[in-house]
C-alpha cells in the first residue's frame, strides 16, 4: 500500500512538472517571438540606439587638369576646372553627454529607453596661408531619433543644411587661425550610445580627446571591445565617467550600455522552469512530517496541493503582464498559500496547515522562486535550502526505525 501511495504521488509530481514546462515555455515564446516585434514599436515612437560619429571638416580649392578629348576625329587638350576637396583633421575634442533614463514596458518586456543632452566643442587649424570658408559636416547618431535644439556653431550660429543621415554647413575660418566648432542636441536612444572613432575594423587616431558622462542612474555597462573610462566617480545623482586621452590610437570605441530592467517574462518563465525543485522538497518535506505523525494523506491530497502550487504560476505569468512584477509575485504568493492552508485545515487541521505546510510553501515556493530576482544567487540560495532541509529531516528521524513506522501506521 505504502508503494502504491508512493507511486501515485511521484506520478502527480511528473504530470505537475510536464505542466510547468508547457507554461514556462508558452512564456518563453510570448517573450522571444514578440521581443523584436515590441523593441521595434519603441524604436518607432521614441528612438533606436545611437551611435555618435565625430563632425568632418573640408574646404575646397580650384584646381584645373589638362585632359585629350578627341574632336572631328583629331585628338586637342582641353583645361578641365573641378574642386580639390581637403580634409582637415581635428586638433582636440572636448565632449559632454548628459543621460537620464527613462523605461518603456510593451508586453512582458521592460526597455532601457533614454533622454540625452550631446554637446561638444571641436577645433581645427586652417593650414593655409588665407582665408577659407569650410564645409562641416555632423552625422546624426540614429535615423529613427528625434533631435532637439540641434545647432551648430563656428564662431557664431550657422545656417544648417539636412541631408540623409548629417547635417551640414559653412563657415570661414582666417588664415593659419584656429577654428573652433560647437555641435549640441538634446534626443533619446534605446538600449546603448555609442561615440565611435573607426569605422568597421580601421584604426583611428585621435588628439587631444575628452569626453565626460553623466548620468542618473548606476548598473550601466561597457560592451565588449569598447574603452573603458579612464576615471569613474559616484555622485549623488549617479555617475560621472570621464575618458581623457591625448594622442590615442585605437580600433575600440566608447560605448555606454544603460541598465537592464528585471523582465517579468523571463523571470516568470524561469520560475515556472525551477517550480519542480520547489514541490520536490514540498511534497518530501509532507511526507516525511506526515509520516512521523501518523497523519493520513491520500494521493488525492497531494494533486490538489500540487495544483495549488501550480496555481502560482500560472497566476504569476499573466499577472504580471499588467502590474508590477513584484506586486505580482506578491499576489501570487498569497493566492497560494492560501489555498494550501484553506485546504489542509480542512483533512488534517489548523495547526498543520499553518505552521508545517504553510510554512514549508513559504520557504520552498516564495523564496526559493524569490532567488530569481536576484541575478547569479539563485543556485546558492537552492543549495544552502537543500542543505539546511536534509539537515532538518535527518535530525528529525534520525531515532525513526522506518520498517516498524511503516508497518504501523498508513502514509
Amino acid at each position: 500500500m505504502m508503494f502504491k501511495r508512493i507511486a501515485a504521488i511521484i506520478g502527480i509530481f511528473a504530470c505537475t512538472c510536464v505542466a510547468w514546462m508547457i507554461l514556462g515555455t508558452s512564456i518563453f515564446y510570448r517573450t522571444d517571438n514578440l521581443g523584436p516585434v515590441l523593441s521595434s514599436r519603441v524604436g518607432s515612437t521614441w528612438g533606436t540606439a545611437q551611435e555618435q560619429r565625430p563632425p568632418s571638416v573640408n574646404y575646397f580649392t580650384d584646381e584645373v587638369k589638362t585632359v585629350v578629348v578627341e574632336e572631328d576625329k583629331k585628338k586637342i587638350e582641353k583645361q578641365e576646372h573641378y574642386k580639390l576637396a581637403h580634409s582637415v583633421a581635428l586638433e582636440s575634442s572636448n565632449l559632454g553627454a548628459d543621460f537620464q533614463i527613462d523605461y518603456r514596458k510593451k508586453g512582458l518586456l521592460w526597455f532601457s529607453t533614454y533622454k540625452v543632452a550631446f554637446d561638444g566643442t571641436y577645433t581645427f587649424k586652417n593650414p593655409t596661408g588665407q582665408d577659407r570658408v569650410f564645409t562641416i559636416r555632423l552625422p546624426l547618431p540614429a535615423k529613427q531619433a528625434v533631435y532637439d535644439n540641434l545647432q551648430l556653431t563656428l564662431d557664431g550660429p550657422l545656417t544648417l543644411s539636412y541631408g540623409g543621415a548629417e547635417v551640414s554647413a559653412t563657415g570661414r575660418v582666417a588664415a593659419n587661425g584656429t577654428g573652433t566648432l560647437k555641435a549640441g542636441y538634446r534626443s533619446q536612444g534605446l538600449d546603448t550610445w555609442s561615440y565611435q572613432f573607426a569605422n568597421g575594423e580601421d584604426v583611428a587616431r585621435i588628439n587631444d580627446f575628452h569626453l565626460l558622462m553623466k548620468t542618473n542612474f548606476g548598473g550601466f555597462d561597457f560592451p565588449e571591445n569598447t574603452l573603458s573610462p579612464t576615471e569613474k566617480r559616484e555622485t549623488a545623482q549617479g555617475w560621472d565617467l570621464k575618458w581623457d586621452y591625448q594622442n590615442l590610437v585605437s580600433g575600440f570605441n566608447v560605448s555606454l550600455k544603460m541598465p537592464q530592467k528585471l523582465q517579468p517574462g523571463p523571470l516568470a518563465g524561469k520560475i515556472s522552469y525551477f517550480a519542480p525543485v520547489s514541490l520536490f522538497f514540498f511534497f518530501f518535506l509532507i511526507f516525511i512530517l506526515s509520516a512521523l505523525r501518523g497523519i493520513d494523506l491520500h494521493p488525492m491530497n497531494y494533486f490538489f496541493l500540487a495544483a495549488a502550487f501550480f496555481a502560482f504560476h500560472l497566476l504569476l505569468a499573466y499577472l504580471c503582464d499588467h502590474v508590477s512584477i513584484h506586486a505580482a509575485f506578491a499576489i501570487s504568493s498569497l493566492v497560494s498559500i492560501l489555498l494550501v492552508v484553506s485546504y489542509l485545515r480542512l483533512v488534517v487541521n489548523f495547526k498543520f496547515a499553518l505552521i508545517d505546510a504553510g510554512l514549508s510553501q513559504l520557504i520552498y515556493l516564495v523564496l526559493f522562486s524569490y532567488a530569481f530576482f536576484f541575478e547569479g544567487f539563485t543556485g546558492l540560495a537552492v543549495t544552502i535550502g537543500a542543505i539546511l532541509t536534509l539537515f532538518v529531516v535527518m535530525q528529525m528521524t534520525g531515532r525513526i526505525r522506518w520498517a516498524e513506522k511503516f508497518a504501523k501506521q498508513p502514509v
